[in-house]
């Protein structure tokens, strides 16, 4: 994509936001009650990148899962602390590539304190790649208008006579 002096680009303040500062090992222990609890706003940001395929467009809904991401790991360290750190250490010192199946009881723990504390409870298996419909308040973008070009082929007018072919009909040459 080119850029002209005419493209709009966001400033410094539009896209400071806080960031997360957490490491492999602990995205990956909060991964699916993040996914379970953020589920509208990611939706809404995914959707909102898809319609309107242009990331500049998309800043506030950006924000929003981000926010969204901080408030959860805050209610997580709020009342799930202990159990959260010891999934955590369980997936960083248990494998090499974080493997949830060495760190089933710990995740029990983690998943039992969640639901008692946010009844947020682990969603199972396959659970985001279902398809859902996303219901949303923002209005849905105008289609785009077929492109128009000024040098092309002029199109025959629609009452002009079409002799028959000449060697017979050449449907079979197009299977």
């Amino acid at each position: 994509m080119g850029i002209t002096k005419d493209t709009y680009l966001p400033t410094d303040e539009e896209l400071t936001v806080q960031e997360i500062n957490l490491s492999g090992p602990a995205l990956r222990a909060g991964a699916f009650h993040l996914g379970k609890d953020c589920e509208f706003e990611n939706n809404e940001f995914v959707l909102c990148r898809k319609e309107l395929n242009d990331p500049r467009k998309c800043i506030n809904e950006g924000k929003a899962v981000t926010s969204c991401a901080l408030n959860f790991f805050r209610k997580v360290k709020k009342s799930c602390a202990g159990e959260y750190q010891q999934y955590v250490t369980c997936l960083d010192k248990s494998s090499t590539n974080q493997d949830f199946t060495v760190c089933r009881k710990t995740q029990a723990v983690f998943d039992k304190c969640m639901f008692d504390n946010y009844q947020i409870e682990r969603p199972y298996y396959g659970y985001f790649a279902e398809v859902k419909v996303h219901k949303t308040n923002r209005p849905k973008p105008a289609p785009e208008p077929p492109a128009v070009y000024p040098d092309a082929t002029p199109a025959l007018p629609p009452d002009v006579e079409k002799p028959p072919a000449k060697y017979g009909s050449r449907i079979h040459w197009m299977w």
